[in-house]
């Protein structure tokens, strides 16, 4: 199997047989384990699900959002048929001081990209939305918070630090769409791609996933695809969507799942 389907369909059979079961501010109860991690080796897979479909474009576009384009306004996902956020989407169309907001406010994209090429061995190249003055003016507070960052070899390695994870939808759209950032600033960093770790401190199903996610338990991975990114960008803010494209992904259909609010 590939990396991704194999550590995926483990978590979710160790939740489905081991998860602590009990209720949640939605309202939908989940099966939940703490302290989980993925590991994936960016440089033998590129990692997306094939044992169902992942909407690959539009996990793109929400990275763009929040680390190219540094928006808070939902609006401008709408004007690329994105409709994630809609329903956290306030009356002057953005989500408050959240995610892209963040970015933006103390420029940590520049920030990491300078200390990567300046001064790689730096403990300390971290980016982080979870900022405490914040907090209570965000729609939703970041689930996926916090990436650290290293170098080692020539190579840049992410962890991606998540609070809470929706594993039936949520986990297979985020350890994709961070796959893509590291190789985005690799790329403009003059590094090769590492190792991306996905940490998620709780990792749950809802109850209305269960049966959604057993009938993919049940399904063979097909061979992982290749991502494209085109080499002749240098800066990472002159990325388009069409500068990333996903090469011979081929996976078993879409499941429907309903979001929790």
């Amino acid at each position: 199997m590939t990396q991704a389907d194999k550590q995926y369909l483990e978590l979710v059979r160790d939740i489905l047989t081991y998860g602590y079961y009990d209720n949640n501010r939605t309202g939908i109860p989940t099966k939940k384990l703490f302290g989980k991690l993925f590991t994936f080796d960016l440089q033998n897979e590129f990692p997306i699900l094939t044992t169902k479909f992942v909407p690959f474009k539009t996990a793109v576009k929400e990275l763009f959002w929040i680390y190219v384009m540094q928006s808070n306004d939902v609006r401008g996902l709408q004007q690329m048929g994105v409709t994630v956020w809609d329903e956290w989407m306030r009356e002057d169309g953005s989500i408050g001081k959240a995610y892209g907001y963040q970015i933006a406010k103390y420029k940590q994209i520049d920030k990491l990209i300078d200390g990567l090429k300046n001064d790689p061995q730096s403990r300390r190249h971290i980016m982080t939305l979870w900022n405490l003055d914040d907090l209570d003016d965000m729609a939703l507070q970041p689930c996926a918070f916090q990436t650290i960052w290293d170098v080692s070899n020539g190579h840049l390695n992410c962890t991606l630090v998540q609070r809470s994870g929706d594993v039936g939808l949520g986990i297979p759209f985020n350890f994709t769409q961070y796959a893509v950032l590291v190789h985005m600033i690799a790329q403009v960093t003059n590094l090769k791609v590492g190792t991306l770790n996905h940490y998620m401190n709780n990792a749950h199903i809802y109850e209305n996933h269960i049966e959604p996610v057993k009938t993919q338990l049940n399904r063979e991975s097909y061979h992982a695809p290749d991502l494209w990114i085109n080499p002749d960008v240098k800066d990472f803010y002159d990325f388009t969507l069409n500068d990333i494209k996903l090469i011979n992904y081929k996976y078993h259909p879409k499941i429907d799942m309903v979001v929790a609010i």
